[in-house]
Formats: C-alpha cells, sequence, structure tokens
C-alpha cells in the first residue's frame, strides 16, 4: 500500500464561510439550511451542491455534517468548496478526528477562521484507500440508519394499535382510574452533590433528561457512586422503568425506558408498572399519547414544570382483561425488537466509534480494492 503523505489540510480542501440567511427570510422549501448544529430549517433556494460538507464556525465549532444534497450552508458554517478530488465521505469522517478548538477566534464569540484550519498539518491517504476505508465507516453508519428506521416503523406501529384500541374504540365501561393505580410506584428522581467528588464518576447510571428522547437508556452520560446515591434524594429503578421528564420545555414529557437499573436526576419522574394490571409498554405509550395535554398542564406555570403529585393523579383508565391481554400480546414483541435493535445499535457505535480514530491516523491500513 501506498505511504500517507503530509500536509496541510488546505491541500486536500477548501472550506468556504456560509451564507447569511435571517429566519425571516427562510422561506419554507426542499433545500435543508445547514447550520452549525445541522439542519436548522428549510429553504427554496440552495447554496450548494451535494454532496456536501459543513463544519461549525460559530455556536457548535468545528462538529462535522455531511449533506448527500444540495443545501444552503448557513453563515454559522464553513462548507467545503472544492474536495479536490478527495472522497467526500472519508472526508467527512477525516473531519470527525480533528481538533478545531485550538483555532477558535473571537473572545466574546468565538469562530473558526478558514484560513487559520486550512494550515492544520494532516496525513492523509491516497484516494483508493480513502474509498475503502469510507466503504467501511459509512456501512456502519448504514447499519445504525437501518435499525434506528426500524424503530421508528415499529413504534409507529405500537402508537397507530394503541390509540385503535385504546382511544378509537375505548369502551364505556372501563375504569376510570389515575395514573398511581396502573403503577407499584411513581416517584422522582435525585441529584447529589456536584460539590463532592466522591459522589461522581462511580458506577451506577444516572441519567439527565436531556438523555431522554423517546428511548431505550442503556448506559448514562454521568455516573454516581453508591456515596452519592446514599446521600441524596437519587434512588435506583429497576429496569423497565418507564421515565418521563417533568421540569422545562423543551424536555417535559420526553420518554425513556430503563434497559438496567439505573437512578435519574429530579427533574424525571420514575414510573413502575404493575404487571397485575397492565405493563410498561402500556404505560410508555399512554403517556406519549398524552404529550400534548401533559404540556398544556405545564406550560400553566412559569417554570413549564410538571411534578409527582400531578403524575400520579392524571387521569388514566383499567382495559378489560381481554383487550389488556391482546395488547401485550401484539405489542410486547415490538418493544422486545426495539430494545434489541437499540441494544445493537449500541454496539455498531462502539465498533466504528474504535475503528474511527485508528482508521483516520493510518494505525489501521485497509487494502483498496
Amino acid at each position: 500500500m501506498s505511504e500517507w503523505k503530509e500536509c496541510k489540510l488546505g491541500d486536500v480542501l477548501t472550506f468556504q464561510r456560509g451564507h447569511d440567511l435571517p429566519r425571516t427570510e427562510m422561506i419554507e422549501g426542499s433545500y435543508p439550511v445547514a447550520g452549525s448544529n445541522g439542519i436548522i430549517g428549510f429553504h427554496s433556494k440552495y447554496t450548494t451542491k451535494g454532496p456536501g460538507i459543513t463544519i461549525g464556525r460559530s455556536g457548535n465549532i468545528g462538529t462535522p455534517h455531511f449533506y448527500k444534497n444540495d443545501f444552503w450552508a448557513h453563515n454559522t458554517v464553513l462548507y467545503v468548496k472544492d474536495f479536490k478530488g478527495n472522497s467526500e465521505i472519508f472526508l467527512f469522517y477525516f473531519l470527525k478526528t480533528l481538533d478545531f478548538s485550538q483555532f477558535n477566534t473571537g473572545s466574546a464569540v468565538p469562530s473558526l477562521n478558514r484560513n487559520h484550519i486550512h494550515e492544520l498539518s494532516v496525513e492523509f491517504p491516497h484516494l483508493p484507500e480513502q474509498r475503502a476505508i469510507a466503504s467501511i465507516l459509512s456501512s456502519l453508519d448504514d447499519k445504525i440508519d437501518l435499525l434506528h428506521r426500524q424503530n421508528a416503523t415499529l413504534e409507529k406501529m405500537a402508537e397507530t394499535l394503541f390509540r385503535q384500541w385504546f382511544v378509537e374504540e375505548a369502551k364505556e365501561e372501563w375504569e376510570n382510574c389515575v395514573l398511581e393505580d396502573l403503577c407499584s410506584q411513581i416517584n422522582s428522581g435525585g441529584t447529589p452533590s456536584t460539590k463532592i467528588e466522591t459522589y461522581y464518576n462511580g458506577n451506577i447510571n444516572w441519567y439527565s433528561t436531556k438523555e431522554l428522547n423517546d428511548n431505550y437508556l442503556f448506559e448514562s452520560i454521568s455516573k454516581i457512586t453508591q456515596d452519592g446515591l446514599e446521600n441524596s434524594a437519587a434512588k435506583l429503578f429497576p429496569k423497565g422503568t418507564v421515565l418521563i421528564a417533568i421540569y422545562a420545555a423543551p424536555t417535559v414529557g420526553r420518554l425513556g425506558i430503563l434497559g438496567n437499573q439505573s437512578a435519574f436526576n429530579q427533574a424525571a419522574c420514575g414510573l413502575i408498572a404493575n404487571d397485575k394490571i397492565c405493563c410498561k409498554e402500556f404505560i410508555y405509550l399512554y403517556l406519549k399519547n398524552q404529550r400534548n395535554e401533559l404540556n398544556a398542564m405545564a406550560s400553566g406555570s412559569a417554570q413549564q414544570n410538571l411534578n409527582v403529585g400531578k403524575i400520579k393523579t392524571y387521569p388514566a383508565f383499567i382495559p378489560d382483561d381481554i383487550t389488556m391481554n391482546k395488547f401485550k400480546r401484539e405489542i410486547i414483541p415490538f418493544f422486545e425488537k426495539i430494545e434489541k435493535n437499540a441494544m445493537q445499535i449500541r454496539t455498531i457505535k462502539a465498533l466504528r466509534d474504535t475503528l474511527l480514530p485508528k482508521l483516520m491516523s493510518g494505525e489501521v491500513r485497509v487494502e483498496p480494492d
């Protein structure tokens, strides 16, 4: 295999600053508007032909985004104007491994200057190896995307059946109740003092509401110690607990399902389904179906918060056994598949993230076709 060449980043691509587009002039259209955090809207015109790459110029500095089709590059990004004959998808992965923080300019509002980052020294492979590396990484991302789409379809099917059976075909004789009647426990979490270092960096999962995105939860960003658990309002909840965010827009009403025993902060409420009456899937879909109503309750206060009391006393119902058993037979397999896919996504992401720096540094080489 040929040796990688030492060069400047500006030798393998050319960055260009994006274009102004005030939100008042953002006309709805089919072309995504690429901001520093990704797509921030759509427009009737585009500035850049796809495939293309942007990195955050201000805001989310240096984070790359890849666009297969034409897009409007916003002035909060730098976009690749010229790939200079290199693989676009390889350059996207390559840029993910570079640290652009050293090139931040400006004090009040840090930003990237393209002339500065063009001078970054890099080692770069020839085109055949670029394509071979990109093929490996993109195949992993394609698998991740496929699993995400499968999960979205499965959940949409489950939601449709839930609405059909429990909203459109609801029976008057079903017993009215409150959420507390459907659960063996409903409680909020807690946060160990951040001033005590020994409370953190342990091995106990501890979630914040920003991690709730209608998803299975397997590993938290922050972890706490047994000391932190015992000296705070935090408490352990079992696998299968449904979490709902109860504090502050835009997270109010977002859901999660614990994939293992975990704790969480006071901005979330945990609901453990009473298996004699219903199941976690029923609780999850009911809360998701009621999201607009729950948000309306929260928006009535200045802080846009719910609380444990409101969750416990929120109106619900107990279906007849035949309907609930039918629900369990047909819907639980959907969620089992969603959970299995979510675990597979986690495994593939870990593999991709391990391979990425090794492939991009030449530590692991790939033989071109």
